[in-house]
């Protein structure tokens, strides 16, 4: 079982960039970038992993607006790094959707994808 995967990093921090990184899941990896509890936001073929605890971490405008521009209407505003991920075989995880990191390149003004 593959548990490498490309995924869109989005940090809360301005200053840091917006990226693509391969990452190891497993449950300690997730609590890293989500530094503490884990949440999860879904589209039809994406997921986001954030901090569950939001009230500990920086908003995240950026990953709020690429999942609202990617069609998922929140009722919270998202807090921490966001690790958005796609859906591999049912169940699984997958790297993250070009069409997604296309978006967030467009709306970030910045290239990403090699």
């Amino acid at each position: 079982m593959n548990t490498s995967f490309n995924a869109l990093i989005i940090p809360a921090r301005l200053v840091q960039p917006v990226h693509i990184r391969s990452v190891e899941l497993d449950l300690a990896a997730l609590q890293r970038v989500a530094a503490g509890g884990i949440g999860q936001i879904a589209g039809t073929d994406w997921h986001a992993y954030l901090d569950s605890d939001g009230i500990k971490h920086t908003e995240n405008l950026r990953a709020e607006v690429l999942i609202r521009e990617a069609g998922i209407d929140l009722d919270e505003t998202v807090h921490g790094t966001a690790l958005f991920l796609g859906h591999g075989h049912p169940g699984e995880e997958g790297d993250a959707p070009r069409h997604l990191i296309i978006l967030a390149e467009q709306l970030f003004d910045m290239p990403l994808a090699a």
